[in-house]
């Protein structure tokens, strides 16, 4: 008989911290470099013309390897929103040559806005600080649409299971409105990861929850990347979730002014 999975609910250490890890007795292997999930080379984005002209991103490069989760981090204003669009294909950079944006293996920096779509639907996955759930539909319904409007059809057993992960296998045949906002926000998560996305991009998601469902939130992400293997690019104001990140990213007057790689989770 095995033992059921412990539950999410709570922490008396967030699962991130040091002392929440079992300790190490052998030196582990050294393993193989990292796939790198996404990259930007040289990506600008300007708004405006002439006079009214703003520079939203100048000049920026980087590389997030698979299974990591990074935290971008900045004032308002600063660019971190628009970086993150631009590396999921909800925006696009100026032209240059030496302009590249590579998501799985993809150069999406001169696709159309058709192109742009499709990739979007097969390669990124998105959470939001609303949830951004259909009210008439079941939880199960919203995880399964945007594979639906793809005509795509749903692997059911991945989404029974990340269901099971998540903490929300008995509210999947429950409508938005008789869900709480951290169990709303998981049916979010799972909606993202069914399509088993290159990245998933989740912006401010904690900025609609009270503080202790944030860190159950939280505490899923964390465990999506470190159990599943899972890309996440998080946009955020808040500490906390810099704290659970493997790196953090932080944006000022369009340009990475600091890029910290975080002690061992």
């Amino acid at each position: 008989m095995t033992s059921p999975e412990p539950s999410l609910a709570r922490y008396d250490n967030p699962p991130w911290s040091e002392t929440s890890q079992p300790a190490q007795t052998t030196q582990p292997a050294a393993s193989a470099p990292r796939r790198i999930a996404v990259s930007a080379a040289h990506v600008s984005r300007t708004y405006g013309t002439g006079g009214t002209e703003v520079a939203a991103l100048r000049d920026v490069s980087l590389e997030i390897p698979a299974g990591t989760f990074v935290a971008v981090m900045g004032p308002s204003g600063s660019g971190k929103s628009t970086l993150v669009h631009c590396l999921a294909g909800l925006d696009s950079p100026d032209r240059h040559p030496e302009t590249r944006i590579v998501v799985g293996g993809q150069d999406i920096a001169g696709l159309s806005d058709d192109q742009l779509t499709r990739f979007r639907r097969d390669h990124v996955g998105f959470v939001f600080q609303a949830f951004n759930l259909v009210p008439t539909l079941t939880a199960r319904q919203n995880i399964e649409l945007p594979l639906a409007l793809a005509g795509k059809k749903v692997d059911t057993q991945r989404l029974d299971a990340l269901a099971t992960t998540l903490g929300i296998t008995e509210r999947l045949d429950h409508r938005p409105d008789e869900m709480s906002g951290g169990q709303q926000q998981r049916v979010a998560i799972a909606r993202a990861l069914l399509s088993q996305p290159d990245v998933v991009i989740a912006d401010e998601p904690t900025g609609a929850l009270d503080s202790a469902t944030s860190l159950e939130v939280l505490a899923l992400l964390r465990r999506c990347v470190d159990d599943l293997g899972q890309t996440v690019v998080v946009v955020t104001h808040d500490a906390t979730v810099a704290e659970a990140a493997d790196r953090v990213l932080r944006v000022r007057d369009g340009e990475i002014f600091s890029d910290d790689a975080q002690e061992a989770n």
